[in-house]
């Protein structure tokens, strides 16, 4: 098995608001499996979360609904302020052919 550490680069917002929805996936709604069903997948989703964790003191401020809705503002008015909901939807994958 392949053990050389990969190196991902987030910025501090991007790490913030990447850390929160997988707390909110992982931790309180018990989702994980729903949404990622090959639980090889899961090692990766729970090292990049346990390395959030201990990287970000933003996750034990008090402030952290205001911290956190503000650096959700910042990378919507960096992507052109839509929300996941109001952009259309994505085709399939590049080579997949979903008409039958």
């Amino acid at each position: 098995m392949d053990e050389e550490s990969v190196l991902i680069r987030l910025t501090r917002d991007q790490a913030f608001v990447l850390s929160h929805w997988l707390h909110e996936v992982m931790m309180r709604s018990d989702k994980l499996g729903g949404i990622v069903p090959d639980r090889a997948v899961w090692s990766g989703i729970h090292a990049i979360s346990g390395t959030l964790e201990t990287t970000l003191p933003e996750v034990f401020l008090p402030d952290y609904a205001r911290r956190l809705d503000e650096a959700r503002q910042r990378l919507l008015d960096a992507t052109g302020g839509e929300e996941a909901d109001e952009m259309p939807p994505k085709g399939p994958p590049a080579g997949d052919d979903t008409t039958g």
